[in-house]
This record gives structure tokens, sequence and C-alpha cells, in this order.
């Protein structure tokens, strides 16, 4: 151990940083635990399944939505007899393509990566996505099997296929069982073996990247940091280098796996840092920290900025609660930083906010987090992309909303494109073929990795498969296939808005944009399903779908009608006639002034993906 001002501090040489990477469901969860157990770090009656996945939607989803890391403390032993203490940094990340920024950032703070496939299951989609990110890097891979205990497991095919992929010998890929804890013993030792440890200069001003953050109700807002050069210590001044911010540090620590104070950080660790600071946006991902006094001058390279791929508005269900809304969003962009929103208002929905997300799943997780964790009740209108529209004046228009559709005569109109990779056993190719052509894909190439397994290129259209694309996919491949998919720019197309009508008066949030062969069928569905959604009025009230001055669906609501006839019994038939022909008139003239009341339950319902929560409005 080396000292510095009466401190001391892990030499750089005895520091791994290393995460796991993989698709999901493939273990790395698991194998965090069994890592956690081996190094002592987490007492046995205090363990637990998932340890790391500290968020209860996590929990109950069975998946990793926040990359976590944790110090862990091994003992190597040489080949001579002596023993070394060596510092671990493991960073467990998801493996939802949705999440994949956050497996990005998670990626800055190591020099290896342990590449986990399922012996059962083989490469995935995920995995490939997520190994190409950690070449890119320059990460150390260090190629693992799991799941070896599995009746289904075949671990010599799998090891050839990956050894095919990564570049190395069937022989290099370690064979573990998280489940059992087989294996996990000789795979810290191959990382210690295989990792470099980090590089950085002791001497220099201090210099840290910030990778995470949180925000804690008592203590304000906690930064998760990786020490590139110099130190940091407690009760010392600290600058963040981008907005020049400057705070006292209340606490440095380490966290193993709960945060624990300690006496600083130096090269190459991993802790977090509290400052006391409540303001949300003093803390912001990518920035470099250093010192107020002699601090550095050139900042860390940081990361890219990530790109809404979808955008849908969260509106508060009572219309009181968008100041809690917007406080809610403030303290969760902080813990993930993808999430991006500016404020807009709906005729039908009040004010709330356009959100970008980075795929449907990143949607409903920030739906669900908000209600939880904020308390809020809210409706998500229908999710929709990025359109670039050029008019015919020349005018180029960014629509991230259908309510911001030009009026005018359009020249032409981009949407955003993405490259899809499918990965599924052969005999589904036919019908992932098919699904694929239907959604207004391009084939672009077709790899078979193994005799039995195939990989399919695509070039889509985004709008496709934000939607219900992967449902379909693994419908019709028995669940066998995996899908991943990244940005590929844009490219012209024949798009135009459909608008939804009650009582001849667009409904904004019911606006859709939709490919012109696509755009009858969005509408006949949306007016089927608010005929079955609004209750009856006191007069007869006509759903319709739209493009421009063209009506192309048309639903109606029947009127309720009184019995007015009721106290006739007998009599002349005229009094009964003008009794009717009276209530004809009143139906009339109320339909001339009257307003449709669109009950909250029926917005949700309509603008649910989910089937289950149109059954319950319906109820």
């Amino acid at each position: 151990m080396t000292t510095f001002a009466d401190r001391t501090f892990t030499p750089p040489e005895r520091i791994r940083n290393f995460c796991i990477i993989a698709h999901i469901d493939h273990g790395k969860s698991t194998l965090a635990d069994r890592m956690l157990q081996l190094t002592g770090v987490v007492e046995e009656r205090a363990m637990r399944a998932q340890y790391l996945d500290r968020m209860d939607i996590e929990r109950e989803r069975g998946i990793t939505i926040k990359a976590q890391n944790v110090r862990l403390p091994w003992t190597v032993t040489h080949e001579d007899g002596t023993t070394e203490e060596i510092v671990l940094h493991l960073i467990d990340t998801p493996g939802h393509v949705d999440f994949t920024y956050e497996v990005s950032r998670a990626l800055e703070a190591c020099e290896g990566a342990i590449l986990l496939v399922d012996a059962a299951q083989g490469i995935e989609a995920q995995t490939l996505a997520n190994l190409y990110l950690a070449l890119e890097k320059d990460l150390t891979i260090v190629p693992v099997l799991n799941k070896i205990d599995l009746p289904a497991a075949d671990p010599d095919r799998y090891a050839a296929e990956i050894a095919h992929i990564v570049g190395c010998e069937a022989s290099d890929v370690l064979r573990v069982s998280a489940k059992t804890g087989a294996g996990v013993r000789e795979l810290l030792d191959e990382v210690v073996r295989l990792v470099p440890a980090p590089v950085g200069d002791a001497d220099a001003p201090a210099r840290a990247m910030i990778f995470d953050s949180v925000y804690d109700t008592y203590r304000g807002v906690v930064t998760y940091i990786r020490v590139v050069d110099g130190r940091i210590t407690p009760r010392e001044r600290i600058k963040m280098m981008s907005t020049g911010a400057v705070h006292e540090l209340l606490e440095v620590g380490i966290v193993s796996p709960d945060p624990k104070p300690s006496i600083g950080l130096g090269v190459g660790e991993v802790g977090y840092l509290i400052t006391g600071v409540k303001d949300v946006r003093q803390s912001k991902v990518g920035d470099t920290v250093t010192s107020q006094r002699h601090g550095a001058t050139e900042a860390l390279t940081g990361y890219r900025e990530p790109r809404p791929m979808v955008y849908s508005g969260l509106y508060p269900v009572d219309g009181s609660e968008y100041p809690d809304l917007r406080e809610a969003l403030d303290k969760l962009q902080l813990n993930d930083a993808a999430l991006t929103y500016e404020p807009e208002t709906s005729a039908a929905l009040g004010f709330g906010f356009r959100c970008g997300f980075l795929g449907l799943l990143h949607l409903e997780i920030t739906r669900d987090r908000l209600e939880r964790e904020a308390g809020l009740d809210l409706i998500s209108t229908a999710p929709n992309v990025v359109y670039r529209v050029v008019r015919d004046d020349g005018v180029e228009l960014t629509v991230t909303n259908p309510s911001d559709w030009p009026t005018g005569r359009v020249a032409q109109i981009f949407e955003p494109v993405v490259k899809v990779t499918v990965l599924a056993p052969s005999e589904f190719v036919g019908t992932i073929m098919e699904l694929c052509q239907s959604r207004r894909g391009q084939l672009g190439g077709m790899d078979y990795l193994s005799e039995t397994r195939v990989e399919l290129r695509y070039t889509m259209p985004l709008a496709e498969i934000i939607f219900d694309f992967f449902d379909a996919l693994k419908s019709r491949t028995r669940g066998y296939a995996s899908l991943d998919y990244e940005e590929a720019g844009e490219q012209e197309s024949d798009l135009v808005k459909v608008d939804i009508m009650l009582q001849g008066e667009a409904v904004d949030a019911f606006s859709a944009i939709r490919h012109k062969d696509d755009a009858y069928s969005y509408g006949t569905s949306m007016t089927t399903k608010l005929r079955e959604l609004i209750p009856r009025q006191q007069f007869e009230v006509p759903i319709q779908a739209a493009i421009g001055s063209r009506i192309i669906a048309r639903e109606n609501i029947r009127a309720i009608r009184k019995d007015v006839l009721a106290k006739c019994y007998g009599g002349d038939i005229t009094r009964k006639r003008k009794l009717l022909e009276k209530q004809k008139e009143g139906k009339k003239r109320m339909k001339t002034i009257g307003r449709v009341e669109v009950p909250q339950e029926a917005f949700v319902a309509a603008l649910s993906t989910d089937s289950s929560a149109a059954e319950k409005a319906k109820k």
C-alpha cells in the first residue's frame, strides 16, 4: 500500500475493473450473487437472490434495469505459493436493448468484460450487440459459458460458436454454473490474470468520471465516479468541469455492496461522492470531477449523448399533480441519463410533458417508476418516433408529436430507420422474413452461425418495430428468436396524419402518424375501440377517423333515450307523436351544443398497447 498525506490508497496494479455483459436471462445477476458470496462481502444470512437488483420493479420483472457497482476483495495465490490481495470492481449491467446506454456507461469504468453466454441457448442478438460495444471500448473479453448444469446444455457446441466470434480457442472459454457456484472461483482468478490493471498518474491533478448518480431524500445527490488521475479525499472542495459548480465533499466512499465511507479514492478506484447538494442538475453523467485548487484543465472525453428513439406524452390524471410530475422527472433523469422531457399541453389531457425514450420497455419502466416512487397517477399517449418534414416552401420541421404536423402541403417526409438483427433457429427463416417484409423491412444479409442457427439483418422503419414487433417475432418463432436494433439514419416515406374526431372535433391525444397503407386499419381499430370505451351520451356521437378532410372510418355511439311515452296509456296517437317529436328536437339541439365526456379510463385503455388495460376499462 502507498501512503499520501497520511492516507492509504490501493495501488492501481492491485485493482481490476470489470463488468458482466450478456443477453437477457443468461445469468448475469445470479453470477454476481455467487461472486458476492465467494468474496464474503455479503453475510450468508443477509444473502438473497439477485442481490444487486435493488428496485422493487427489477425484482418483480426479474430483469436488471440499473447497472450496479460493487467492490470485492479477492486473494490470489501465485505459483510460488505467495498470496496477493486484489481489489475487484464489478459492474452488473442490464441485458435489454432499451438499456444499452446504461451498458455503454458501465463499460467506460472498466478495463475488462465477462461475456456470459447461456450453455443451453447459445449466442443471442443482444450478446453480439454488447460484445461489439465492449470491443469498441478496447476492453479485454473473458468468454464464459453459464448454466452448464442444465440438462439441455451443450457447452462444446456453444464454446466453438463463441470461439469463432471472439477469436479465441474453444478451450479458452470458461464453463461455470452461476446457480451452483461451480467454476466461479476459477473465473475470478482468470479475471485477475487477463484483465489489465487501470492506468493513471497518481501525482497529476485529480480527474474522475461521473458514470452514474442517484437522488437520496436525506443526503441529496449521490454521485458514482471512476478516478482516472490523482486522488479525491473528503472535506476538499471539488469542481464539476462542465458546469463550473464548486462543492465541498462531505463523504467519499466505496460500495461493498452497501455504501461505506473511506479515506478517499485513488487511481483506478470506483466509488461514490456526497456533497449534500439537493439540486439534481448539479451532477451530470459524463462530467469530469476535479479539485478546485490546482485542478485539471482538460476534461475527460465523457459520453455520447443518447438520442431518444421513441416519444410519448406523460400527463397526470389529476391536473394539480403537474408540479409533482416535474419534480419527479428531474429526480428520475438524474438516475436515468437517457430520459429527456419538455413541457407540452393537450386540449384533452391538460398540462404534461413530452418525454423521449430509448424504446417501449424504457417508456413502460419510466412510467412505472414515476407512479411508484412519486405516487403519481399517469396517462401516457400513443408512442411515436421523430419525423423530419419538408414543406413546399422549403421550411424543415422536426415532428415529435402528431399535433405538430404541418397543415399545409408537404414536399417530403423522412422517418428514422434502424438496422435490425434477428438470431433464430434456421427452421423459422421463412416466417421471420414474411413478418419483416410485412413491416416494410429490406433484407440486408443472412449468415449461418452454425448448422442450426441463423442471423438475419434487415433495415426497417423504427415506427414499425416499436409497438408489437418483438411480441409478433416471439410468437411466430415459439420464443426462440432474439432481436437487437441500432440507428441507421432516415429514409423518405409516404406518411399521413390520421385524426380521430368526436362530434366533428379532433382529439389530439388519439392522433397518429401512419404509413399510407396502414392508415385505414389504424382508423377502423381506433374508432371501434372508442365506441366500446366511451359511455353513451344524451345525444348520438359520431366517432370518425380522417386524413385531412377525407373521412376513412366511422362508428356511432347511440344516444341514451328516456321513455317519454311511459305515462301515455292509450288515447290519441297524435299526443305520442308530439312527445316523440319534442324529444327528437331536444336531442338535435343537444347535439349542436353538447360536449362529449370522455372518461380518463377510456383514454388510458385506448392509448394502452396492453390489452388487459382495455379490458379493465370496459368493466
